[in-house]
């Protein structure tokens, strides 16, 4: 998803069309999709018609038709979103994990806002499944399985194990050797991580948790909880089910610890909350993190370089900028930065948007 985004963040021209709908995993809901599909056509269809001479608005909507009719709606996630634009020969879709708000949005970009608001709550890692005589290492991305590694996984202690009666009656032989086997294991993990250094979590009973973590050679990539239980004869389905909880938990506190951030940066002069003053400080490439509160959107116009919010009962003019949330997301990314999606309420005293600056 992060290539993606890459991809289509670089598309500037006119009429980049993107449309963005909630979905459904199963039927009969999902029978629903098609038809709010067609309806956000024919929204885009209508504006297009308004603004563009004939001809290039029935190409562009030929081109949204003809990709509406490869999407089975059968595999559908939380949402979808499509972009096409005919100048650029534009036309995928892309299944997002997450709830989204159902618009239709033109403009010189590509709205790629809930792209990159899924990759921030959508997370990819490892679970480690961990006893003292065999261990699995599955890939997971949010509550699915992306695949179990199957080589030099599953590991099993054939080596690092008592021999005798005696040294099976001492304890710090027997830790010794454990030790030993969950530092083999270790290495392992680690040469993984270095193609595809994704965070770890590991599933296993509590003390083996806890010696795990006196040899582990890079204890920063390791969640600081665990999934706790000999899981060991469990479907790989199964065990990330379980797991997800805790990496969303994870995922949301780190989020919230973001907002700290924020809220120290206050007082400071390197925070901003009016919108014309993070514009200009973006432009400038001063910005380094946008923090918007989730389902916040804002239509708006630039005027001799100046920021005019629009409101519901405004004349829509045909530059707008259907949300210059996302505008400001975009050109903030191109210049380094970065943006931190937060809770509504969460953001409430900051009118759901503000910038921390680097200096």
């Amino acid at each position: 998803m992060n290539k993606k985004l890459n991809e289509l963040k670089k598309v500037n021209a006119e009429n980049c069309v993107t449309l963005i709908l909630n979905t459904h995993r199963t039927a009969p809901d999902n029978q629903k999709d098609a038809i709010m599909l067609k309806n956000l056509i024919k929204e885009a269809e209508e504006r297009l018609m308004n603004s563009l001479d004939k001809k290039t608005a029935q190409t562009i909507v030929e081109s949204l038709t003809n990709l509406e009719a490869t999407i089975d709606h059968s595999h559908n996630l939380e949402s979808l979103v499509l972009f096409v634009n005919a100048e650029k020969e534009i036309a995928e879709y892309l299944r997002l994990p997450i709830p989204v708000v159902d618009r239709v949005i033109i403009g010189d970009t590509f709205a790629t806002r809930d792209l990159l608001r899924a990759i921030h709550l959508t997370s990819s890692y490892y679970v480690l499944v961990l006893s003292q005589q065999k261990v699995r290492f599955i890939q997971a991305m949010n509550d699915q399985v992306i695949k179990e590694i199957t080589s030099p996984f599953p590991i099993e202690n054939t080596d690092f194990h008592t021999s005798s009666s005696i040294e099976a009656s001492d304890a710090g032989r027997q830790t010794n050797l454990i030790a030993e086997f969950f530092n083999r294991v270790d290495k392992q993990v680690n040469i993984i991580r270095k193609e595809n250094p994704l965070p770890v979590l590991i599933c296993t009973e509590e003390a083996n948790f806890y010696e795990y973590l006196k040899i582990a050679d890079e204890k920063e990539s390791i969640l600081e909880t665990y999934l706790n239980g000999n899981r060991l004869e469990e479907k790989a389905g199964a065990i990330v089910k379980e797991a997800w909880p805790i990496i969303k938990e994870h995922v949301e506190k780190s989020n919230i610890e973001r907002k700290e951030d924020l809220d120290k940066a206050v007082g400071t002069g390197r925070f901003l909350s009016d919108v014309n003053e993070i514009m200009s400080a973006i432009k400038e490439g001063k910005v380094q993190t946008l923090f918007v509160q989730q389902g916040l959107f804002q239509p708006a116009v630039l005027e001799n370089g100046s920021v005019n919010l629009l409101s519901e009962n405004d004349e829509k003019p045909k530059e707008m900028i259907d949300d210059i949330f996302d505008e400001m997301i975009e050109m903030n990314m191109n210049y380094g930065g970065d943006a931190v999606f937060l809770p509504k309420g969460s953001l409430e005293k900051f009118n759901g948007f503000g910038a921390i600056t680097r200096y």
